[in-house]
C-alpha cells in the first residue's frame, strides 16, 4: 500500500508490446469518391430580410394607430419625418375615436398583417407593400426602405 495515497498497488501487470511501424513505399491508391467541396455561405436572402423587417414595421405603426404601442419605439426604424408623422396621424385619431362616430372606436381593433411583397428599385432602396386586415376593415400599407450606414430604414410610410 502505498503510503502517500493508501491506495494499494495492482499485481505489476506488463503492458502490451506496441507493434513497430512498418514505412511502405510508393503511393496511396486513388480515392474512388473524393470528398465534394464545402459548400459556401449562404447569403441571406435580402429580399425576405426586407419582407421580415416591413412586415414587423408594419404591424408596429397599426399598433401606434390603435393606441396599444408608443410610437418611440419605431424610432430607429423610421426617419424623423415618418415618425412624425405617424405620431401626429395617432393623434388624430385617438381624437376622432373620442368623437361621436359610432365605428371611429373600432378602428384599429385586432390588426393583423396578411401579406408583405417588396420589390428593389436599387441596391439600397426597395420598395414594399403589405395588406392588414382588422376587425372591421382591410388596409394597404406601402413603404419604401434604404440601406443606412448600419441597417434599413423607413423613408415613406403610407397607411391606407
Amino acid at each position: 500500500m502505498n503510503p502517500v495515497t493508501g491506495i494499494r498497488a495492482a499485481a505489476a501487470t506488463p503492458a502490451p508490446p506496441v507493434p513497430a511501424l512498418r514505412v511502405v513505399s510508393g503511393t496511396a491508391a486513388p480515392d474512388v469518391h473524393p470528398a465534394p467541396p464545402p459548400e459556401p455561405l449562404h447569403v441571406v436572402d435580402e429580399g425576405r430580410e426586407i419582407c421580415a423587417i416591413s412586415r414587423s414595421t408594419v404591424q408596429a405603426a397599426i399598433e401606434v394607430l390603435a393606441g396599444t404601442r408608443p410610437a418611440q419605439q419605431l424610432s430607429r426604424r423610421l426617419d424623423p419625418h415618418c415618425l412624425a408623422a405617424l405620431q401626429h396621424r395617432a393623434a388624430l385619431t385617438r381624437r376622432v375615436a373620442s368623437g361621436s362616430s359610432p365605428t371611429a372606436g373600432r378602428l384599429h381593433r385586432n390588426p393583423s398583417v396578411r401579406s408583405v411583397r417588396a420589390c428593389r428599385v436599387s441596391d439600397d432602396v426597395y420598395e414594399a407593400s403589405a395588406v392588414v386586415v382588422e376587425d372591421s376593415r382591410v388596409r394597404a400599407v406601402a413603404l419604401r426602405l434604404e440601406r443606412d450606414t448600419a441597417a434599413w430604414r423607413v423613408t415613406v410610410l403610407e397607411i391606407g
